[in-house]
């Protein structure tokens, strides 16, 4: 396979092109030439130096991402810019990205992957931006009070040794969770409106204190980096399907 047939088949599978108008990463094959052989593809949440100098080590000719290295478009090849992209280009390491699409996507997506590891009934999409979804929610098995249900995902994600943070404004017990990973307090307001107990996220802002409090929710803030490794081991095990060797790198950040 070539790094273009790799790109085609999962720009297909996620349906990137439904967000192409609402995503600031331009996603899909970022770097690098189709035509590119790969027999290794490494996996990792962040196009940083890190994670491409661990993927060429390691020997991979395609390195697929959550987050790329192009946001909102691209002027110069200078500072961050230059300092990610020459070592793929030095190490012919092609880099595909898939962002918001992989949040949303309902079986493969980083949301998908917090609502299997709490056992979810009754799923949805959640978490809509302009006509899209980048979260899902469904209900716990059983009721559960807050700490119980942050301690689990506590004891099952990468959260690089930090603790989940958890702002307790919600009901005795839990039952109703609504999952957008990375930065998604902003849909605090959904949650509530939808009758949600929990909204699951990644990191917090200011605001979602008193915006929790007001509205009677509780926010689980489990990390950025944690939420977000779903999607990228669900793709691995999607290309290693096609043939290709694979490699996960992990590099949790804490936050």
């Amino acid at each position: 396979m070539n790094a273009g047939d790799i790109a085609s088949r999962l720009d297909d599978r996620l349906d990137i092109d439904a967000y192409a108008d609402i995503d600031a990463s331009p996603n899909g094959l970022q770097v690098g030439p189709a035509s590119q052989p790969v027999d290794h593809a490494a996996f990792a949440v962040d196009a940083a130096v890190e994670t491409i100098d661990r993927a060429a080590e390691a020997g991979a000719d395609l390195l697929v991402t959550h987050h790329g290295v192009v946001w909102g478009g691209m002027e110069r090849v200078t500072g961050t810019h230059y300092r990610r992209i020459a070592p793929l280009i030095d190490d012919d390491l092609a880099l595909y990205v898939a962002h918001l699409p992989l949040d949303g996507h309902q079986t493969l997506g980083n949301a998908a992957g917090v609502a299997d590891l709490l056992d979810l009934d009754n799923r949805a999409p959640f978490g809509s931006m302009s006509g899209g979804h980048i979260g899902q929610r469904g209900t716990l098995a059983e009721p559960t009070t807050v700490s119980d249900l942050a301690s689990s995902l506590e004891g099952n994600l990468d959260t690089g040794g930090e603790h989940v943070q958890v702002l307790d404004f919600g009901p005795s017990t839990v039952e109703d969770v609504a999952i957008v990973t990375g930065s998604g307090v902003d849909w605090l307001e959904a949650a509530a409106e939808t009758g949600a107990d929990v909204l699951v996220t990644g990191e917090g802002k200011q605001q979602a204190y008193h915006e929790a409090r007001e509205a009677g929710v509780h926010v689980v803030l489990a990390g950025h980096y944690a939420t977000e490794t779903f999607g990228v081991r669900s793709l691995q095990e999607t290309v290693a399907d096609w043939g290709p060797e694979t490699t996960y790198i992990d590099c949790p950040t804490g936050l």
